[in-house]
């Protein structure tokens, strides 16, 4: 979903506003909520399905933090018992938690159910101050930050409104810098709440996938998002972790293992209350260096959402072989959350395989000094004994265990091995694939193992100026961004700068990726992989009045559909009476929205007009009068 921004501010473009592992800002307090940590994508994220609130608990749950010796309790000149409420006044109950994998991220914070609805009251869990306010159609929407005063910083995201003078200050600003996007960071007692203060309505906004709050806390010293939970948060949860299967893989090219069962993609498990084993008859079994996977989630007591466990360990004839403890966002690395996961069958097939070893590309600061580092090679002929650990939040804990065998030379010489391409795509160096029309250019570290190159010309589609340049697909991941050029054989007269590259997934979805055309090519940062091709936009966008009529009195707003049909909306310039005025935009339902304040609530006719431009310059014009 492109992005849209005020006339007369530069911003951000495509390739920009998908950047995951997002840098600190000037100002200490740390990444911008509103990067795609949160972002619209293709892939609605399942953990956000938020309107199945059927399960609620009947007691209200209290947020009491009590910090005890972990690794994220206080520091030096903090607080040792920081006194949070709960910043709802319903029941405590999770859609999502801390750590949990998500598309290109792990989860930052907590996703606390709002009973399907908007508009709850959204309360300061602590005496403090207004330290940053941002506003952005994308990441987390509407979204403040109050600085404690104790070392940690509460965070509320997807809001619909502010309230009190957190609003008014808002207006101000937006109207100041004509802008609706907004990152504010108001001065130390500028805005000061006390505890159990109404701060905000609970909203949808931003990257959403239906009405909840998001929560976090965050140290101030080094910006670290902390698991509530971890602090004391009291989240009722009783239900071990379920454990659904368990993958192995070859760690070379020599390396043979098993077939899985019929079409399983994994060895499935049964079992449950915390106890587990595979299904009789299937006995794994391998030779050569191996590493495993493990597919499993939590539930929390009165929530059927899939949520993330905390710890995961493993042993071979009780020997410690890999542990990873999820317990910090490590910012600078969130995107490498698809090297932890079996990210295409995360993507495609909605299950959470952690990897039990780690990528050669994996950098994160989440796992243990086992010397192993999960590589396993059994012995040929004996009979090894794995078992798994998998901890939650509350400490629930289940174990997996099974036999694994180490299989003869013979035996695995009638199993089908690693595939062995003429050419692959390393991952310690950059690396250009090139071919007649096509260049795809990888920086270094741009995938997180050796990846079988694949690459296919398939004819032009409708609409297309270039064959299509298939590199893969969506379902390998990339870890950073690279140049994609495409040649253009004819461009039609006057559209040069309407070309934009455009991207094929595997099942025909077409998405612009931007880019500019010269020297017969058209240009772009991508990433992802995928077909590649060229088109020409020259649609404006579709402007639609949704409910401005002209008799608006007794009204408080109103809203206009605005869509594009390839490069997508990018900015809008809006006036009342020939003056600036603020419009909301929610990219999910495609609506500008203005409601009446301080600045446009008069009496008599107005004059609206709205200017909307795609990403490629294409303008449409939308007036219409209406009398308060």
């Amino acid at each position: 979903m492109p992005k849209i921004t005020p006339a007369g501010l530069p911003g951000t473009g495509k390739d920009e506003r998908r950047v995951v592992d997002v840098k600190p800002l000037t100002h200490p307090d740390g990444p911008d909520p509103a990067s795609s940590l949160h972002a619209l994508s293709g892939r609605t994220d399942r953990r956000q399905r938020m309107t199945s609130n059927k399960l609620q608990l009947s007691a209200s749950i209290l947020l009491i933090f009590s910090i005890s010796s972990h690794s994220n309790g206080p520091r030096s000149g903090q607080s040792s018992v920081p006194d949070f409420r709960p910043p709802l006044d319903i029941p405590l109950v999770l859609s999502g938690n801390f750590m949990e994998p998500r598309n290109n991220h792990f989860h930052s914070g907590l996703d606390i159910k709002t009973q399907g609805r908007e508009g709850l009251a959204v309360r300061a869990v602590a005496d403090g101050w207004v330290s940053r306010i941002k506003v952005s159609p994308w990441g987390y929407g509407k979204a403040l930050y109050v600085d404690h005063g104790n070392g940690y910083t509460s965070v509320y995201g997807h809001l619909s409104q502010f309230e009190g003078d957190i609003a008014s200050y808002t207006l101000d600003a937006q109207y100041k810098a004509r802008s609706f996007d907004l990152d504010q960071y108001p001065d130390r007692g500028r805005l000061p709440v006390k505890r159990g203060e109404l701060i905000a309505l609970s909203g949808n906004s931003g990257g959403s996938g239906g009405p909840h709050l998001h929560f976090e806390l965050r140290r101030n010293s080094d910006q670290a998002a902390l698991d509530p939970e971890s602090l004391g948060m009291q989240v009722p949860d009783h239900k071990a972790p379920t454990i659904r299967g368990v993958r192995i893989y070859p760690l070379n090219d020599s390396t043979r293992t098993a077939p899985y069962p019929g079409r399983a993609v994994g060895f499935a498990t049964q079992g449950g209350d915390g106890r587990y084993g595979l299904r009789p008859g299937n006995t794994p079994e391998a030779y050569g260096p191996i590493g495993f996977a493990l597919h499993t989630q939590d539930f929390y007591d009165g929530s059927s959402n899939e949520c993330g466990v905390r710890r995961i360990r493993v042993w071979v004839d009780s020997v410690p072989l890999f542990s990873s403890h999820l317990d910090h966002v490590d910012w600078d690395r969130q995107r490498q959350c698809n090297a932890h996961m079996d990210y295409a069958l995360f993507r495609e097939n909605d299950m959470e395989y952690h990897r039990c070893y780690r990528l050669p590309g994996n950098d994160l600061k989440l796992y243990g000094d086992e010397p192993a580092q999960g590589r396993f090679t059994p012995v040929p002929g004996r009979t090894h004994r794995v078992r798994f650990e998998v901890s939650d939040p509350s400490g629930n804990t289940s174990t997996l265990t099974f036999d694994l065998k180490g299989a003869t030379r013979a035996e695995a010489a009638a199993w089908s091995g690693p595939e062995t391409p003429a050419s692959s795509i390393p991952w310690d160096r950059s690396f250009t694939v090139e071919q007649p029309g096509f260049r795809f250019s990888l920086p270094e570290r741009a995938v997180y193992e050796v990846v079988p190159l694949r690459y296919a010309k398939r004819p032009a589609g409708r609409g297309m100026l270039a064959p299509v340049h298939v590199l893969l697909d969506e379902l390998t991941p990339l870890n950073r961004n690279c140049e994609v050029s495409v040649a253009v054989d004819s461009v039609p007269p006057g559209a040069a700068d309407k070309l934009v590259l455009v991207r094929l997934d595997r099942k025909g979805g077409v998405s612009a990726e931007g880019g500019k055309y010269a020297n017969g090519r058209v240009t772009a940062s991508v990433r992802s992989f995928g077909g590649f091709s060229v088109k020409a936009d020259t649609t404006a966008p579709t402007v639609l009045p949704v409910d401005l009529v002209y008799r608006m009195a007794g009204r408080s707003g109103f809203s206009v559909k605005v869509t594009d049909d390839l490069s997508g909306v990018d900015h809008w310039k809006a006036e009342l009476d020939g003056q600036w005025i603020l419009l909301d935009y929610d990219p999910k339902r495609a609506l500008l929205t203005h409601t009446f304040d301080t600045h446009t609530d008069t009496p008599g006719e107005h004059e609206f007009l709205l200017e909307v431009f795609d990403e490629r310059g294409n303008r449409s014009v939308f007036a219409r009068k209406f009398v308060r």
